[in-house]
């Protein structure tokens, strides 16, 4: 079974809208957040191996609020050999709930191609196809 990491999720989703231009101070954040993890072990991440490394994803979007500043929320998650490994959740501005599903799955695709060559970098041939799943 996954268990995510609730309590630095936050911490986390900040310190990576900064990964394409990280400073030291960035580095400092999350050098803090790798010694929490050491320092709290009963709370991690447990991944087991599934026999595949297949990779799915999950995406939804739903408008926040008032309907009329169209804004909407992104929530997608992507999982390797049933082991969650990326989540997010995004504020978006669409025009309507479709074009908000299709900005979600996009970005789920986005996350999933980014993990396929990511494993194939790793070595991992064999990763099968992949799938994703929505509200739609």
């Amino acid at each position: 079974m996954t268990i995510t990491r609730s309590d630095i999720t936050f911490a986390v989703g900040v310190l990576s809208r900064f990964i394409h231009q990280s400073r030291e101070v960035h580095w400092t954040a999350a050098l803090r957040i790798l010694t929490y993890n050491k320092n709290s072990p009963g709370k991690r991440l447990l991944y087991k191996k599934h026999g595949h490394v297949c990779i799915f994803g999950y995406s939804d979007s739903g408008y926040v609020g008032d309907k009329g500043d169209r804004k909407s929320i992104i929530d997608y998650c992507t999982f390797v050999g049933e082991n969650l490994v990326t989540w997010s959740k995004k504020q978006d501005v669409s025009r309507s709930s479709a074009e908000a599903e299709y900005r979600a799955m996009t970005h789920t695709t986005c996350e999933m191609m980014w993990l396929k060559n990511l494993l194939l970098e790793f070595g991992f041939r064999h990763l099968g196809p992949m799938s994703m799943f929505c509200d739609n």
